[in-house]
């Protein structure tokens, strides 16, 4: 590159670093996204919600494609914006989710509110928060007419919280198509961003054993769920530091007066390491079939690869940390568990910076927060990342 286009795309990024957002109005704006709740079996409010990050995008002139789901999911929105030269160099994709765990109803017991620095509210940090701060950040640079150096498009999937099921063929296709990935997850509990994640694989269990009345006959039955329990103390002993396990969904029984039939159960495992998780897989699957009256089935359910950081990622974490140092603030790195539509793209070698989103806490429980006093370094950092790569 010569001399004088590097100096031009560095004052590009110095302009995009003193754009002037407001946390109030950042606020403003983010509590329509996070009043539309959007848990990710829920279609309907999925796919409201992304009718809402629609029509946001499209007022800022991008062009937008729904995508429709599959699996009984919600849609996908694909956003471009106009580039002068969007034949030319590889783009920028920022990639993110639009779907919550918080089931609809969830702001009756944790509205949006701000009590001091936090504000509160489904889905605010994980990660609404933090695709909307990346719109944001695309606003205030089309408004104040910064040059990008690549074209930008969106990618917003709906079932990211379970595993990408439905969009992780989508997201590779598009994301090939890229020179680089911005993905606005929460920031980590350090403020820093997350240059690798961990391999992750999910199991669906399930117990089969003999109906009987409970009342009457209790001896002639044999039961699913009490099958069940043993089999997830088995899953969840088999944590390690190489590997994590654990059964976070459980289902059996209808009639408490009945030996219940079948019992289902999800696990989930998750590893530094991609051969240790390959392990960890091996050893799951190993316990299906387990002699006794009561039968085990256990299918791999969805995978996400393990993200190590290559030169390239590391190469665009270094571009990301001198822009936070002109901010005022450090940007440590890390890998990190918690998987993320990075660790597809990551493990395609396609350059990822993730974690660029808000930093908070309580993500996933009637506690989820972000720090308003993070809101406009965090918008300021990714506008000149925007203007920077």
């Amino acid at each position: 590159m010569k001399d004088d286009t590097l100096s031009g795309r560095h004052g590009e990024a110095q302009r995009a670093l003193a754009l002037p957002f407001e946390a109030e109005a950042l606020l403003a704006g983010l509590r329509p996204w996070v009043e539309c709740e959007s848990p990710t079996f829920d279609t309907a409010a999925v796919n409201r919600m992304m009718s809402l990050a629609s029509r946001d995008l499209a007022i800022l002139g991008a062009r937008i494609e729904r995508i429709p789901g599959r699996m009984g999911l919600s849609d996908c929105i694909r956003a471009r914006f106009p580039h002068p030269d969007a034949e030319g160099e590889g783009g920028i994709l920022v990639l993110a989710h639009l779907d919550t765990v918080h089931p609809v109803g969830t702001l009756g017991a944790l509205p949006f509110r701000l009590e001091g620095d936090r504000c509160f509210g489904p889905g605010i940090c994980d990660m609404k928060g933090g695709t909307f701060i990346a719109v944001q950040a695309m606003a205030a640079i089309i408004q104040a007419g910064i040059a990008l150096r690549r074209p930008v498009t969106f990618l917003l999937t709906g079932d990211e919280e379970i595993g990408s099921p439905s969009t992780r063929d989508l997201i590779e296709a598009e994301a090939a198509r890229h020179e680089v990935v911005l993905v606005p997850e929460p920031a980590r509990p350090d403020g820093g961003v997350v240059t690798g994640r961990y391999a992750i694989a999910r199991f669906n269990l399930r117990t089969t054993g003999r109906p009987s009345h409970a009342g009457s006959a209790l001896s002639e039955g044999r039961s699913a769920i009490r099958e069940m329990c043993r089999l997830v103390q088995a899953v969840e002993a088999m944590t390690t530091e190489a590997a994590t396990f654990s059964v976070g969904v459980i289902h059996g029984g209808q009639w408490v007066n009945c030996v219940t039939t079948t019992c289902e159960a999800e696990a989930l495992s998750m590893a530094k390491r991609q051969e240790d998780l390959d392990r960890a897989v091996e050893r799951v699957l190993g316990l299906a079939g387990a002699p006794g009256e009561v039968g085990i089935e256990i299918t791999r359910g969805v995978t996400r690869p393990v993200w190590e950081p290559d030169d390239a990622t590391l190469n665009l974490y270094r571009i990301a940390e001198g822009l936070a140092q002109r901010l005022g603030f450090p940007l440590p790195h890390a890998s990190a568990g918690g998987g993320s539509d990075g660790n597809f793209t990551g493990a395609l070698g396609i350059p990822t910076l993730d974690g660029l989103g808000v930093r908070g806490g309580g993500i996933h429980t009637l506690q989820e927060h972000l720090r308003v006093e993070d809101l406009v370094p965090r918008a300021r950092l990714f506008a000149g990342l925007l203007a920077s790569v």
